[in-house]
């Protein structure tokens, strides 16, 4: 099984990255390969509702760093997407990146996956419904199956470290994900 992980939080070693390499770290422990992606690294650039994707090979012809997510997307088994909450929904570079995701719409080439979404807010759970919300609709617009959430209270910057027993239920978390 491959998992690949999409870290849309600017903060390195931040609450959202420490939850996702926990998670991987479990996923890892069942001896399943895993690949963590920082988007803030990647050249995104937004949707231009081109519809190029829609004709053809149901491809993007945008000419950026999504075209190296893009295979890597098609061969995981499960995706893994961690965003800090941001006035109510996911990062803007998560957002570029989810909006691009349109070629699959199409081509249901993600039809039958599975995914995690990763939340740390300093609010906390009831905070972040419409964030799930939008990613649930996206991922079934898309056939894939939101297999699990985790919505952690968490706001300075590895604070979600002293809470042990997040950490450990987010590390059995992704030792179970072998049983998708």
């Amino acid at each position: 099984m491959k998992v690949v992980a999409l870290v849309g939080s600017p903060r390195k070693n931040g609450n959202t990255d420490i939850l996702v390499d926990k998670l991987l770290s479990g996923v890892s422990s069942e001896g399943c390969s895993v690949e963590k992606v920082y988007m803030y690294d990647m050249d995104i650039q937004p949707c231009i509702d081109c519809r190029n994707c829609k004709k053809g090979n149901f491809e993007c012809t945008t000419e950026d760093d999504m075209q190296t997510l893009y295979p890597k997307l098609t061969e995981a088994d499960v995706l893994v997407f961690g965003t800090p909450l941001y006035w109510y929904g996911p990062t803007a570079q998560m957002k570029l990146f989810i909006d691009r995701l349109l070629p699959f719409a199409v081509s249901k080439t993600l039809k039958d996956k599975k995914a995690v979404l990763v939340v740390p807010s300093e609010e906390g759970k009831e905070a972040c419904k419409h964030l799930v919300g939008m990613f649930k609709l996206s991922l079934e617009y898309l056939g894939v199956q939101l297999a699990n959430t985790l919505l952690v209270k968490a706001y300075e910057k590895g604070e979600v470290r002293e809470q042990p027993s997040i950490l450990k239920n987010v590390f059995t978390i992704g030792r179970s994900l072998i049983q998708l």
